[in-house]
């Protein structure tokens, strides 16, 4: 069995052969992770160019056995960081895919000026024991969470505090930049090992509102005064799985219970939409955002370990 590596199209027309097959690796991988075929080629079509991000599969007679998803951290205010995270379909492990994909990524990321290199990586023994063998760190914990939109009881809708009304993601169709301050802003708090500083709106607006996963009609903002205050941003891939994409709430704000009003309606609107399961992913370290999950009802389904490895 020969296994070969090579780049999906950037930017271009990709074979749809190969961009179904990332997208099947990715689901088998982390079903948690929202993945199509048109959200692959979008990503690849949308990155932003400091990103230098590159799209790798393995493949074997003809079949994606393995991806990775390669860049640098361009929107952290520390240059030279990477990320390379490499996933094999659980029925062609040890078939030296991992290894290769992570050999061509690191010389990417290497090419283009990273020192740092950071991967996620399954915390299960022996994907830990791959990482460490290739000299990668274990740093910070995440959680994926899962919730049965089907079967589970969602608590009621509230009725919101004098002052604040929710709205869907809709409202924001022709100016989107309010939300793009309210997720600078909440993005730019989160707990991780690299920081985020959102700064380019119309590359927000290209790879993030316009995404084909994003629904605006499932997302829910919450107005303070008639301004964004907290919102929950919703993505769904038309098969019946719902994700939060980002949940947050303004600093001023905070400590009032919108992200969970705004995340309740949310959840609200992807069941009366058929939405059957619901996905989100926590680092360990945000306890209020794992705390408010709980409260739904979502349950851990997975869990990934942060890795680092410093090039040379």
């Amino acid at each position: 069995m020969t296994v070969i590596v090579r780049s999906l199209s950037p930017g271009g027309p990709t074979d749809a052969a190969d961009v179904a097959g990332f997208a099947a690796v990715r689901r088998a991988c982390v079903p948690a992770m929202l993945a199509t075929p048109e959200s692959v080629a979008f990503d690849g079509a949308h990155a932003h160019p400091a990103a230098r991000y590159r799209q790798l599969i393995a493949e074997t007679d003809g079949e994606v056995i393995g991806t990775a998803q390669v860049g640098i951290a361009h929107d952290s205010p520390e240059p030279g960081q990477g990320f390379a995270n490499v996933y094999v379909h659980p029925e062609r492990l040890g078939t030296g895919a991992g290894t290769l994909l992570l050999r061509t990524a690191e010389e990417h990321l290497a090419a283009e000026g990273a020192g740092t290199v950071y991967s996620w990586v399954l915390d299960e023994p022996a994907n830990l024991a791959f990482a460490a063998r290739r000299g990668y760190r274990a740093s910070r914990r995440a959680h994926f969470l899962r919730l049965d939109l089907a079967r589970g009881a969602l608590p009621p809708r509230r009725e919101p505090p004098a002052g604040v009304e929710l709205v869907s993601g809709s409202v924001f169709a022709d100016d989107a930049r309010p939300l793009f301050a309210l997720d600078a802003e909440t993005a730019a708090d989160e707990p991780g090992d690299v920081a985020a500083q959102f700064t380019d709106y119309e590359h927000w607006l290209a790879e993030t509102w316009r995404h084909p996963l994003v629904s605006r009609e499932l997302t829910t903002v919450a107005l303070v005064d008639g301004r964004p205050a907290a919102f929950t941003l919703a993505r769904t891939d038309g098969a019946g799985r719902y994700a939060s994409g980002m949940t947050g709430t303004a600093r001023a704000h905070r400590g009032r219970g919108l992200a969970k009003l705004a995340k309740n309606d949310s959840l609200h609107r992807a069941r009366a939409a058929g939405c059957t399961e619901a996905f989100t992913g926590n680092d360990t370290g945000n306890e209020p955002m794992l705390a408010i999950n709980q409260w739904f009802g979502y349950e851990i389904c997975a869990t990934e370990v942060r890795h680092v490895r410093h090039l040379g």
